[in-house]
């Protein structure tokens, strides 16, 4: 069960060894509130037994959708059930396709924004010193030239960042296709389906299903240097993830959906306080794609359940068209 229905949490506080002590522990259940009710109390029960033996160290878990949730299910309002696979809407309010053992790797592009930030600011140093050593002495001269410096490291940074920034998007995408193909050339049994994302690829293993925490999983994170986040995530959760709807500040949207942290289950006040956001959402994104079909990789077989996957997908993710991707 990566996403269940229906969710509760279950709190005691006792004394232990002279101290107060509380846990808190969420339950989870595809049945009922009651049951989900039931199976919060019988796992803070066990928690309890641990903590008095000693090899509990954990006092609360924490309410958090999906990211470093740390083995719990997904927390998230179930939006459609497809089989197995479960179609749900994330924090920020876009569609998200969760399954159990469809592979998707995601290959982000590098960003350059991570590295000159740093440079600059390290670059940033002397010349600020020379200014301030230049004010303190009462120095015009040191003061001029600091900020002539200061303006040359400015203007390089940024002239070097954009230069990154183009070196980087026409290069990284032939060395991710040239991974690819080295990956594929050891492994004829694969097939693959690549895509165009916003921000790099995504791959969807189209030959056999898989479980998430194989050594062939991890394998093949590794060496298409799949996105750490998202090899992060898929852990935590056991399952694999696609974003198949457009993030909503690359559409136009600038306001974020509410309540922040959207953690479900929500209070009804809450559902109905985030109807305009997700409305004025919906109608945006039909405009968009979130990914868009490249080509097919490998020889291997197709397998029948994956296909009807990967026929979903494509149609949330607008794939076949000529929509932009956001």
């Amino acid at each position: 069960m990566i996403v269940p229905q229906f969710w509760a949490e279950a709190k005691h506080k006792e004394r232990n060894n002279g101290r107060a002590v509380t846990l808190r522990r969420f339950g989870w259940s595809d049945v009922s509130e009651a049951d989900a009710k039931a199976h919060a109390e019988s796992r803070l029960k066990e928690a309890f037994e641990k903590y008095r033996a000693g090899e509990e160290s954990r006092k609360n878990e924490r309410r958090v959708p999906y990211n470093g949730a740390d083995g719990m299910p997904i927390r998230e309002e179930i939006l459609a059930r497809h089989g197995e696979t479960i179609l749900t809407r994330n924090s920020y309010g876009a569609h998200c396709l969760n399954t159990q053992d469809v592979l998707f790797i995601d290959i982000d592009l590098p960003d350059p924004n991570a590295v000159w930030p740093c440079l600059i600011g390290i670059a940033l140093h002397p010349p600020i010193l020379h200014i301030f050593y230049g004010l303190v002495t009462a120095n015009l001269k040191r003061v001029i030239e600091g900020s002539v410096l200061l303006g040359i490291v400015l203007i390089l940074g940024m002239l070097g960042r954009r230069w990154d920034q183009y070196r980087l998007r026409k290069r990284s995408p032939q060395l991710i296709r040239k991974r690819i193909t080295q990956f594929l050339e050891t492994r004829p049994e694969w097939r693959l389906r690549l895509y165009e994302t916003p921000n790099g690829f995504r791959l969807l293993a189209m030959h056999k299903r898989f479980d998430p925490r194989s050594e062939e999983v991890a394998d093949a994170f590794r060496e298409l240097g799949s996105d750490p986040t998202y090899v992060r995530m898929c852990l935590n959760q056991n399952c694999f993830r696609a974003r198949v709807s457009p993030k909503p500040w690359r559409i136009g949207i600038d306001s974020h959906i509410r309540p922040r942290p959207g953690v479900w289950p929500l209070d009804p006040g809450a559902i109905a306080n985030r109807q305009p956001w997700i409305t004025q959402y919906e109608e945006a994104s039909r405009n968009f794609a979130s990914c868009r079909f490249v080509e097919d990789l490998g020889t291997g077989n197709v397998d029948s359940y994956v296909a009807s996957i990967q026929r979903l997908h494509d149609e949330l993710c607008r794939a076949n068209t000529d929509q932009p991707i956001a």
